[in-house]
């Protein structure tokens, strides 16, 4: 076997794919041969630096890479960081380890983040190590601390957001870093926002970055309101709404408005219920509550039918009326069964409904999107159905129903904007999580941006068209401020003139929403929404050359269209799959920044984890790497 000589160590060629062969061959045979040399030299940095640099070579190759890890890999490079001749060798292994590292590999160089804080604030004018350390850390800490479970406190620890943070943003804010720089070190910022927020609230200037401030307010919120008391409205429509709030449901339509309408489908069930218990008809039971689903969404009213004992004298619920049910939402599964055995044409729709939303009451989902499912097999063009199948926790499935419900010839007000309200939050969020997944040009950014011009559009309708009372106004206006803010970017001033209107109708949406017995709940969103507001001048002032610059590189390498954003948005609604496997398959993290390199060998990457090794062939029919 032919060698090439490398000091005191022999070792196959690692600058070629046939040398990286050759050592996946007699890999325990190699690495014995170096590891002894390392061992015999352990004072000399000039041998250890090298040997460090063949590492560095082979770890181009993901299989190779993941051996020397098992191996000790990473306590041979850290101490190389300390010494000024082999700081930049050291660095650049650690980058290359984790740029496509595994999840165990990242955890565990995010435990030497102290080493690489050390460094780079005792060399505070080596950006070049700067950029290495924190593309490292960026990927480090991100396996250790973002995710949605707790992290082990050891992870935290080796963190230190305290100190994390400044030295970042220092280095972020330095002349001449580059861009590279900038993209790990916002990335490196987002990642102790889930589980470290209070350390990240108290950094102004951390706060003022607008971009991290989407997650920022995740475990300081609130639950968003589930519930409806409509003794509530009853005492506040008892109190009268103020003058200017009537003048606001006047100009639109009192009678089109979600207090009226809720008021008067309550009144309307009580009615079909006390019908229902003097002709036990079922049948016309079920035909009214059919209206009244479509009509608003908490129109069937729970209750029961009431009676005074005769020996006590004290109101209860009466159960020997003649009906096969005691509390009305029990109805509902019966009257269902009633208008499926009169078997009139078009009426199994109604029936389908009705059992969905006896689901939907009881918190049945899953059962609900079933019964929704069998209806749209039936008929494609029954618009609840969609609207049901949007409460489920497939965003993607919830999404395209969404948008095929909005497409339905015949709805009513009540199920058009639960399918707009559906469409913003959906939409909303898939896209931050695919631009956060992703980098400029990848299909999933392309994705997101359509995702999010999306929700921006029906955000702007339904704020525009729904009532002004209506529950989810409040959230439907926080996603079009945050929105226009993310995609109009420095056209919007720092005064926020083209959200003023936006702003003023929130501010009636959060008196009606108090006017109906309910605080506006501090979720996320809206605590995203009013940071994002009350510091935005501010952070416009604090940050506008950084966001310059980040705008300049990103919009000369891939330039937002809202046409190509409409065009990805439809591909993606045709296409349920997109080449991404089968639901719920584990991939191995990917680098979503520009790629970082240590060897110019050409390897093939695999089609299923995109990691790269000499030990890959391609299938000669498909011609994909296996």
């Amino acid at each position: 076997m032919e060698y090439q000589s490398q000091g005191t160590v022999r070792v196959p060629p690692v600058t070629g794919r046939s040398g990286l062969k050759r050592v996946h061959a007699n890999f325990n045979e190699v690495y014995h041969n170096i590891d002894n040399v390392y061992v015999a030299n352990i004072g000399n940095e000039k041998i250890t630096g090298a040997i460090v640099g063949i590492y560095t070579k082979m770890c181009a190759d993901a299989i190779l890479r993941d051996k020397l890890f098992q191996k000790g890999l990473v306590s041979k490079i850290t101490p190389l960081i300390e010494i000024p001749s082999t700081r930049y060798l050291a660095l650049r292994a650690l980058t290359t380890v984790t740029h496509h590292g595994g999840v165990d590999i990242r955890k565990e160089i995010s435990l030497e983040s102290p080493s690489l804080l050390k460094v780079i604030q005792e060399n505070p004018d080596d950006l070049r190590a700067a950029e290495m350390a924190i593309s490292t850390m960026a990927h480090a800490i991100g396996a250790a601390i973002n995710q949605e479970d707790p992290p082990t406190s050891k992870y935290i620890k080796a963190a230190n957001i305290k100190v994390l943070i400044p030295v970042v943003v220092d280095f972020m804010r330095k002349p001449g870093v580059t861009i590279q720089l900038l993209h790990h070190g916002l990335e490196l910022l987002t990642h102790p926002v889930l589980h470290c927020w209070s350390e990240c609230k108290a950094d102004a200037p951390l706060q003022n970055l607008l971009e991290v401030l989407l997650r920022l307010e995740a475990l300081s919120s609130e639950e968003d309101q589930r519930h409806f008391d409509p003794r509530k409205l009853i005492a506040a429509i008892e109190r009268r709404f103020p003058d200017h709030l009537v003048d606001i449901l006047t100009d639109y339509g009192s009678m089109r408005c979600d207090t009226f309408l809720t008021m008067t489908s309550t009144a309307d069930n009580q009615k079909a219920m006390m019908k229902c218990a003097q002709d036990k008809d079922l049948y016309s039971l079920g035909l009214k509550l059919a209206e009244l689903i479509t009509r608003t969404e908490f129109s069937i009213a729970e209750g029961g039918f009431q009676m005074q004992d005769p020996r006590t004298g004290q109101i209860e619920l009466s159960r020997d009326i003649g009906l096969p049910f005691i509390m009305w939402s029990d109805a509902l599964p019966h009257c269902a069964r009633a208008i499926r055995e009169k078997g009139r044409p078009g009426e199994e729709d109604l029936a389908d409904m009705i059992t969905a939303k006896f689901f939907i009451i009881r918190s049945r989902i899953p059962d609900a999107i079933e019964a929704a499912k069998r209806g749209l097999q039936r008929n494609p063009k029954f618009a609840y159905f969609y609207y049901v199948i949007t409460l489920g926790k497939d965003h993607c499935e919830g999404l395209r129903s969404a948008k095929k419900g909005l497409k339905c010839p015949k709805m009513t007000p009540f199920v058009r904007f639960g399918l707009l309200h559906r469409a913003v939050e959906l939409a909303g969020n898939l896209g931050v999580c695919r631009i956060q997944e992703s980098s400029p040009g990848d299909r999933k950014y392309d994705e997101g941006v359509a995702f999010l011009v999306s929700a921006m559009e029906d955000a702007k309708a339904y704020a525009t068209e729904a009532p002004p009372d209506a529950r989810h106004m409040k959230n439907v206006l926080y996603w079009y401020i945050c929105l226009t803010l993310t995609m109009k970017g420095p056209e919007t001033p720092a005064d926020l003139e083209e959200l003023q209107v936006a702003l003023k109708k929130l501010g009636y949406a959060d008196e009606f929403s108090v006017l109906l017995g309910t605080i506006p709940p501090k979720t996320q969103l809206r605590l995203t929404q009013q940071n994002i507001v009350k510091r935005y001048p501010t952070a416009v002032q604090e940050w506008k050359d950084l966001i310059a610059r980040f705008d300049e590189v990103m919009m000369d390498e891939r330039p937002i269209s809202l046409e190509k954003a409409e065009d990805d948005l439809a591909a993606w609604l045709d296409d349920l799959h997109l080449d991404q496997g089968e639901e719920g398959e584990h991939h191995p993290q990917r680098c979503s920044h520009p790629r970082v390199s240590p060897n110019t060998v050409a390897l093939y990457r695999c089609s299923w984890c995109g990691n790269p090794s000499a030990a890959l062939r391609k299938c000669s029919g498909c011609e994909k790497a296996r």
